[in-house]
């Protein structure tokens, strides 16, 4: 699971780098990220590309209660396909979720170490992400947005930690994922592959675990070194 990320990159140079018409301006910088946050989400829309911010924890259309968007913040690449919260959104509604880094923990003993991932030069990267349009029955025009993230097996890097990571989409890989209208699964699977190009990984500071926590303290290497866990003494 890709549970917290990191999105502090300028608008100006998300709009560069992403080739985006439209982004908002007052958004960021923001140093730990956790569902249920706003987060910003190139949707496949016809037109010229544009960033719109979005639930992290998807809420399908057909859903009673928003509330089980705080389970949806990520889904199995491989299983999309035929989850009843995923399937529509896979054929129809994908998108590119932003962001310049991502967490993920190693437990060493009774701890929980952070890590911070990134690719080198620090620079924004692409997720694939899957969106949805809820309103509540009552008020109908009372809409919103949300996303969640694709997750596949981990590479190297990541595998050090974690069993899953994010699916990190090259360039090469935007338009095919960005196509409006309807898809066959079959033909987006290729797309969601690991992540094959380098990563950074630092320890960061505790100070992360804290899901309120928020700035570069978050980000700050780990003062110190790794911790170990204890082995048991064999008398």
């Amino acid at each position: 699971m890709c549970g917290r990320f990191t999105q502090k990159t300028p608008a100006a140079d998300l709009a560069e780098a992403f080739d985006l018409a439209e982004i908002p301006v007052d958004f960021g910088p923001r140093y730990n990220i956790a569902p249920a946050s706003q987060v910003l989400v190139v949707p496949n829309l016809p037109g010229p590309r544009r960033a719109l911010p979005m639930q992290w924890g998807l809420v399908p259309g057909w859903a009673t209660d928003p509330a089980i968007g705080n389970h949806l913040a990520n889904a199995r690449s491989e299983t999309a396909a035929d989850k009843p919260s995923f399937r529509q959104a896979l054929r129809r509604r994908r998108g590119l979720l932003l962001m310049d880094g991502f967490y993920e923990w190693q437990t060493v003993g009774k701890r929980k170490v952070p890590h911070w991932f990134t690719v080198p030069g620090g620079g924004p990267f692409a997720v694939a992400a899957l969106w949805e349009v809820w309103a509540p029955a009552e008020d109908p025009d009372a809409q919103l947005l949300s996303t969640t993230l694709l997750t596949c097996e981990p590479n190297p890097t990541v595998a050090a930690l974690h069993d899953r990571m994010a699916v990190i989409l090259p360039r090469a890989h935007w338009d095919a994922w960005l196509a409006p209208g309807p898809a066959d699964p079959a033909t987006l699977r290729p797309l969601l592959a690991p992540w094959s190009g380098p990563l950074s990984v630092v320890r960061v500071s505790d100070y992360v675990n804290v899901a309120g926590h928020e700035g570069p303290a978050c980000i700050e290497p780990a003062a110190g070194p790794p911790p170990q866990s204890r082995q048991p003494l064999l008398l």
